[in-house]
């Protein structure tokens, strides 16, 4: 088989299907090798992107034909490991343009800083390419909405790397819930117990020599001073300019796998937030120290569904307790980080975590009495699994045979930029805690929302910080239209729907893709 340009490769799936195979997740339905591989181009290799490049070098199927990073260093140090792999050197680029037209290029994955992952999508979509793009799959709302249009018009696969869809354990878990194993179910609640550190002082600091950063910049205009945090990769995560906090870095594992269980293929109607980036002034014993993240570290949104709620919890300080017999009991520990998903029943609980692939159910005295696990000998690493789903689509031009495709992301990214807004509008409206009390006794919710407001105070003073003093911030009650996907009556909250681009670097609208 001959190398495929973009226009050729959309009018040969079935040829393409019979020269390699339909691949399944199963070892019974293993193929050969084929003669010719699908060549991936894996855009950002500093982290998560090598976890690609195992994902589809375990898959016969493909090669890896390409890297890209803005880190020349990076990129090359990288393809050294990856031709020991597969016995190829992938060539190493670091602008993802250079690749669209690329007729070795049939799948692009991207693994980048959240601010890139929209744009990237879009443009390997519109030159034809399939694509597989890490949560959050968009930096804003806007951006979800361009992919999910991308996708549709030029008729594209697209997973989102929320590899728990491809769980035995996990979908097993939510068939459960779903035939009323634990009754009725109206409540979901996210955690992200997950500790953080200070990412160093806000200051004035210098880029790495091997960083092209007007390329790593693309869409996200530059500030002044371009660089304010220690560490230049990765804690880009905690700035809002670049990343979503771990509200849209964890976060969409958890509420996806939410959204999953309560039956909810939409956006919430409502959503109110109290949050905050305290404690690291404690832990430091300096009251002046200013950390470089303006993410928040310790947040609670929660998400009105009408007759159901999400509550997405994020915790970045000392997690050794989580101030909760109940959370204690269900994930079997005081200490340490707390990552999954709890489902209140009438009959019972679900739990998914506290691993990835897991599900556990517990009776009403919070009992176990059944495990749901991911089959990981026959099926192999859940990572793995989940991108040979994607290829199995790629292969056959099926996209509903997509575990998590561009809307399944979108709507658990949004649930993140939702919630964020909240905060950010209320950042200043910083308040005593009685104050949050009577916001969310106020906002329709399935939770019993004062007793999860005095978890997070006890949480808060069990790391040094009160309060009373130190207070959270309450953001504003925001009504949305789940199908026009905008704020209802609220100027102001639209306009963190989308976010200022670089010229040259403009994600277009879902209209214009």
């Amino acid at each position: 088989m001959q190398s495929l340009n973009r226009r050729q490769f959309g009018l040969s799936a079935s040829a393409l299907a019979v020269s390699v195979g339909v691949h399944t997740s199963s070892a019974s339905a293993q193929t050969d090798a084929p003669s010719e591989s699908l060549g991936v181009a894996v855009c950002g290799v500093n982290g998560r992107g090598m976890s690609h490049v195992g994902g589809f070098g375990h898959d016969p199927r493909t090669k890896i034909n390409v890297l890209i990073d803005i880190d020349e260093a990076v990129g090359e140090q990288k393809a050294d490991q990856v031709a020991k792999m597969q016995g190829k050197r992938p060539r190493v680029v670091r602008d993802v343009r250079d690749v669209l037209d690329a007729d070795d290029v049939q799948i692009l994955t991207c693994a980048t800083p959240n601010h890139w992952h929209a744009l990237i999508g879009v443009w390997a979509m519109q030159a034809g390419k399939d694509v597989y793009i890490e949560k959050p799959i968009s930096h804003n709302i806007h951006e979800g909405r361009a992919l999910v249009a991308a996708a549709k018009k030029y008729d594209r696969m697209f997973q989102t790397g929320t590899q728990c869809r491809s769980s035995d354990g996990v979908r097993d878990t939510m068939d459960f819930i779903a035939a009323g194993g634990i009754g009725e179910v109206k409540l979901a609640r996210g955690l992200c117990y997950k500790r953080r550190k200070s990412i160093g002082a806000l200051g004035d600091y210098a880029i790495p020599d091997s960083v092209d950063f007007d390329q790593w910049s693309g869409p996200a205009t530059f500030t002044d001073p371009k660089l304010t945090r220690q560490r230049f990769h990765y804690d880009w995560h905690w700035q809002r300019h670049y990343g979503n906090g771990d509200s849209g870095n964890q976060g969409p594992h958890q509420t996806d796998i939410a959204r999953w269980g309560l039956e909810l293929d939409r956006h919430p109607n409502a959503i109110l937030t109290y949050a905050g980036r305290l404690g690291y002034q404690a832990e430091r014993k300096d009251p002046n120290y200013v950390d470089a993240g303006d993410t928040a570290n310790t947040q609670v949104s929660i998400y009105d569904y009408g007759d159901k709620t999400i509550v997405f919890e994020t915790r970045g300080l000392s997690v050794n307790d989580s101030a909760d017999d109940e959370l204690n009991t269900l994930f079997g520990s005081t200490r340490g980080n707390k990552i999954g998903v709890v489902f209140y029943g009438t009959e019972g609980y679900a739990v998914q975590g506290p691993d990835y692939a897991t599900g556990r159910i517990f009776d009403t005295n919070k009992k176990l009495v059944k495990t749901f696990r991911h089959n990981s000998k026959e099926n192999g690493q859940l990572n793995n699994v989940h991108m040979s789903n994607f290829i199995d689509a790629v292969v056959s031009r099926d996209s509903s045979s997509l575990n998590a495709d561009a809307r399944c992301g979108h709507l658990s990214a949004a649930i993140a930029h939702l919630g964020n807004t909240s905060y950010y509008m209320g950042q200043e409206n910083r308040v005593a805690p009685g104050a949050i009390e009577e916001a969310v006794n106020a906002f329709a919710s399935q939770d019993d929302d004062a007793e999860t407001l005095r978890r997070t105070l006890k949480h808060l003073s069990d790391n040094g910080v009160d309060p009373a003093t130190d207070q959270l911030s309450l953001g504003p009650a925001l009504r949305f239209d789940p199908n026009a996907e905008v704020y209802v009556d609220n100027v102001d909250a639209n306009a963190w729907l989308g976010r200022e681009y670089r010229k040259g670097f403009e994600v277009p609208s879902a209209e214009e893709v």
